[in-house]
């Protein structure tokens, strides 16, 4: 296991643009800790000369201990704005790596995190534990200093009854690494309970409308109810093991107290020590409670803030970007070839592609029907290389898709999917999705959508807000406004992944039309299980269990009773001769 001061000297390069607030929160905290030996150094004269006649002038006293307060209440401030400062620093360094990776990792990255988890770690995680360790490591750094003037000014006053005090330090160590691998596994245990517990939140707020639906509500919260005890549970036993800090070390305390006071009192009762002399260091002594009590205290903050930056860590340095090759055009004709591919998601599943061969020509449309599961969205999704193959290879222009640069590979496609996707932003926004606006080409490709005429409607027009995930929009409308960021990314590909399953007949008929124009010149997929939308389609492939069954025009197939045709009889419901139409 990696020690603490290694895993600092891990997340210490996110710091780096904090260094400023660091240098001076580390010596405002050194102003900090010299002030505090000068209270009992204080008491010593007061009482060997205040009180006896020798004189110290009154004035002097008001203006030592407000001196010294302020000065002690100014450097506090500085040392901790200027560590808030560095963490927050740090928190914006981390989290824009952070997301910089979401938009970069390999697709895979996706399937082994939810989207509450990568949520969680990277809104909140990642600026609460850095705030929590920032400030546990202002504690021990103040604190450290504060115990080491302390001890400096009692070895200076009485070295032997010091080196009694030393003595606490070895045991206080023991406690704290002991307790601190306990904290830090709970902590970790916490982390996942944690991710799991968001996990159900975010279920349950998307899929809001079929938990209510099946009356699910019940189980749901039993869920639940039992991912968050077993939270309440880590947390507990995270509490309870950073907390028996706390007490073990006040006893070794106690028990070092008492073991000097007593040889004090026995040095004061030989004539070696004067009152002020014994009051000044059982002041000092009792000074160095807090800070010991503080070190104690501290480790669970940290070790926990250190567990949580760790994993959003891990994510930035152990996840791989996506990588691409250097093959790069501004547009592509569009040939695909598919060679041999075979595609399996797991080593125990089934193959959702198996051998397949596919070739389509430049401004071909091809219609990919069959039964649910057979495989049509896997073969799209390898196209962007959303997916990679397990075995086989595809081509683009006859380049290899893995020698494609990898941005240049996805401006050659435009994807207008069933699970539209839109963003909390205005209409023009989610129209040319990161391109400049241009304003006439939106209004364009909101005509071809049929979908203008809403828009103009609304009070801002094309810079009207849709909410979150176009949560005012109708379901329709959201689709139409999917395929209108189709038609204004202008690719020579085109993918419709049952594009117009969301509009009623009239709507549908007149975005078809607007396809039917997009599609001219365009290589197309498109998936669609209203076969009536492809019957004009170049090609109808048929697949079935990841496997090319069938391929020809929508006349040849009925024609040859495979299972397009019966695809098509149980759609259509039409009277069949045998397997025939």
């Amino acid at each position: 296991m990696a020690t603490v001061l290694q895993r600092v000297s891990r997340i210490a390069p996110y710091f780096r643009s904090g260094r400023a607030g660091i240098v001076a929160a580390g010596v405002a905290s050194l102003v900090a800790a010299l002030t505090e030996p000068a209270l009992p150094a204080l008491m010593k004269p007061l009482l060997d000369k205040g009180f006896t006649g020798a004189g110290i002038p009154l004035w002097l006293v008001p203006v030592a201990i407000i001196g010294l307060f302020t000065l002690r209440g100014a450097a506090g401030f500085i040392a901790q704005y200027s560590l808030t400062w560095a963490a927050n620093q740090a928190a914006q360094t981390l989290r824009l790596r952070l997301f910089d990776h979401l938009l970069r990792a390999e697709p895979s990255l996706f399937t082994r995190h939810s989207a509450s988890s990568l949520t969680n770690m990277l809104v909140y995680e990642v600026q609460s534990s850095t705030t929590a360790l920032v400030n546990s490591v202002l504690t021990l750094v103040r604190d450290s200093l504060t115990l080491a003037a302390l001890l400096a000014y009692l070895l200076y006053l009485n070295w032997a009854l010091t080196l009694v005090i030393a003595l606490l330090f070895p045991a206080i160590g023991w406690v704290m690494r002991t307790a601190g691998a306990r904290v830090q596994r709970l902590t970790k245990e916490g982390q996942h309970a944690n991710d799991e517990l968001a996990y159900v939140v975010e279920e349950n707020v998307l899929a809001w409308r079929i938990v209510r639906l099946h009356g699910a509500g019940p189980s749901q919260a039993q869920r639940f109810e039992h991912l968050s005890n077993a939270l309440r549970r880590l947390l507990l036993k995270n509490v309870a093991a950073s907390a028996t800090m706390t007490p073990l070390t006040q006893i070794l305390a106690a028990s070092a107290m008492s073991a000097v006071i007593v040889m004090a009192l026995w040095q004061s009762a030989q004539g070696g020590q004067t009152v002020g002399g014994f009051v000044a260091f059982i002041t000092a002594m009792l000074m160095t409670l807090p800070p010991i009590r503080h070190l104690a205290d501290v480790m669970a903050p940290i070790l926990r803030g250190l567990a949580a930056l760790e994993r959003s860590i891990d994510l930035v340095e152990e996840g791989i970007n996506e990588r691409g090759g250097t093959h790069a055009v501004a547009r592509a004709a569009g040939r695909i070839d598919v060679d041999a591919v075979t595609l399996r998601y797991a080593a125990e599943q089934a193959s959702a592609l198996d051998g397949f061969t596919l070739a389509i020509a430049p401004g071909e449309t091809v219609a990919l029907v069959g039964p649910s599961g057979a495989g049509k969205s896997s073969l799209v999704n390898l196209l962007p290389r959303f997916i990679e193959p397990t075995a086989g290879e595809i081509r683009l222009d006859g380049v290899p898709l893995r020698e494609w640069n990898i941005e240049s590979l996805r401006r050659q496609f435009a994807l207008v999917s069933q699970d539209v996707v839109l963003f909390d932003d205005s209409v023009a926004a989610n129209v040319v999705l990161g391109a400049p606006v241009d304003e006439a080409r939106v209004r364009a490709a909101l005509r071809g959508a049929n979908l203008l005429e809403f828009v103009e409607s609304l009070p801002q027009g094309l810079f009207s807000e849709i909410g979150h995930n176009g949560s005012q929009l109708s379901g329709g409308q959201r689709q139409r406004l999917a395929i209108a960021r189709a038609i204004y990314k202008d690719a020579p590909i085109l993918i419709f992944d049952e594009a117009t399953s969301a509009l009623d007949s009239e709507a549908e008929r007149a975005v078809q039309s607007a396809l039917d124009g997009l599609m001219k010149g365009r290589t197309t997929l498109v998936i669609a299980h209203r076969l009536s939308t492809i019957e004009h389609a170049d090609r109808v492939v048929a697949i079935d269990a990841g496997r090319l069954v069938e391929q020809g025009t929508h006349a040849e197939l009925l024609a040859r009773g495979g299972l397009y045709a019966r695809l098509h009889a149980l759609q259509f419901r039409t009277a069949a001769s045998g397997d025939k139409p």
